[in-house]
């Protein structure tokens, strides 16, 4: 019988160890281009902390309620409804840096591929409990995959590779988890492999990437240039790293510092040591969250914490992955410790629920 438990406080304390940490980090790693283009150092760090106390009140909102109130038609479809729209709407607003990926909130923005993360997996989690004895079924199944890729391709027109392949890799795996047979998942590999070859190497920018990718020194100051200046920052830190706030490599050196590449602040200024202590930290992250939806008393609770915690940690490793020239060059942001509001926001708010789930028990 479930029953009410205490909050998971090690999930707790991992995420404001991480959440403080970025801040730190933020500071540490925006304050001279801040200075230059903004006339205050504090510029991104008063807007990081900001977000920082709206995804507070969210997380504290998340956590109070009751996860088994989001399990209902309405609430699920709403949500996915409140996706869609802002994923459609913000492909006809004004490009920033090329992109549809924000609308603006006066002086603050908003990512609506954030908000369709947390859809997808509490759809899934409201789908599966619904059908879960038959998940290879095609009524169950199409569904399922067709709002799965329906996010993955508006999310991928904005353009935003990174974070589409992030919510349906976080899709599959669960529906994976859920027991859908792994010939469905080959048979649309064939087709998807097919569609992503052609949409990087048609596109000279992705191609770039690729071959960068591959040997960055064959283009050092093109598109091997952000590899390039991140290895060096994460070489320079060694085992101890050269201290907080005395890195060089940020100094108009490695592009998007406080955000796509502040792990690569971290190898510098906090050496191996510091690198190593924040992969340990989404490790745990993971450990908790799987844990909250292992121990949950039904099954939408146990695949809204492992989605949620899957979303968040996957994110995480394809950051810190990028920044040690693992996978190509993406824009996508470190959890808790990267400059970007919505970013934080929802994972804040991801973090909540599943510390809500973690409050029952089987």
């Amino acid at each position: 019988m479930a029953k009410k438990l205490s909050t998971d406080l090690t999930l707790l304390a991992v995420t404001m160890a991480l959440l403080g940490f970025g801040l730190l980090m933020v500071w540490s790693s925006s304050s001279a281009l801040a200075q230059e283009r903004y006339g205050s150092p504090y510029y991104f760090l008063v807007k990081q902390a900001a977000w920082a106390v709206i995804g507070l009140a969210a997380m504290v909102a998340a956590l109070r309620l009751d996860y088994r109130s989001l399990r209902r038609p309405g609430v699920v479809y709403s949500v996915v409804a409140a996706a869609t729209i802002c994923l459609i709407v913000v492909l006809f607003l004004r490009p920033v840096n090329d992109t549809h990926r924000w609308i603006r909130l006066g002086a603050l923005s908003f990512q609506p591929a954030e908000l369709a993360k947390l859809a997808i997996v509490l759809f899934l989690a409201y789908h599966i409990e619904r059908r879960g004895n038959r998940m290879n079924e095609f009524q169950t199944l199409f569904p399922a995959l067709l709002l799965l890729g329906w996010f993955g391709f508006l999310i991928f027109i904005q353009p935003d590779l990174g974070t589409a392949f992030t919510l349906v890799l976080t899709g599959c795996v669960m529906l994976y988890v859920a027991g859908v047979r792994l010939r469905y998942f080959a048979a649309l590999a064939i087709p998807a492999v097919a569609v992503l070859y052609q949409a990087v190497m048609t596109v000279a920018w992705r191609r770039g990437r690729i071959l960068s990718f591959l040997d960055p020194w064959s283009d050092p100051r093109g598109a091997g240039y952000q590899i390039i200046q991140s290895l060096i920052a994460v070489g320079t830190g060694g085992l101890t790293g050269v201290g907080v706030m005395q890195g060089r490599q940020k100094l108009f050196y490695l592009p998007y510092p406080y955000s796509d590449f502040i792990y690569a602040v971290i190898g510098e200024e906090l050496g191996m040591i510091g690198a190593l202590a924040v992969l340990l930290a989404f490790v745990i992250l993971l450990w908790r969250g799987l844990r909250a939806g292992w121990s949950a008393p039904d099954d939408f609770g146990r695949f809204l914490a492992a989605g949620l915690t899957l979303s968040i940690v996957l994110q995480a490793f394809i950051n810190i992955s990028v920044t040690l020239g693992l996978l190509p060059t993406k824009g996508i942001p470190l959890p808790f410790i990267s400059a970007g509001g919505s970013s934080l926001l929802f994972a804040l708010i991801g973090i909540g629920l599943v510390a809500n789930v973690s409050q029952h028990a089987d």
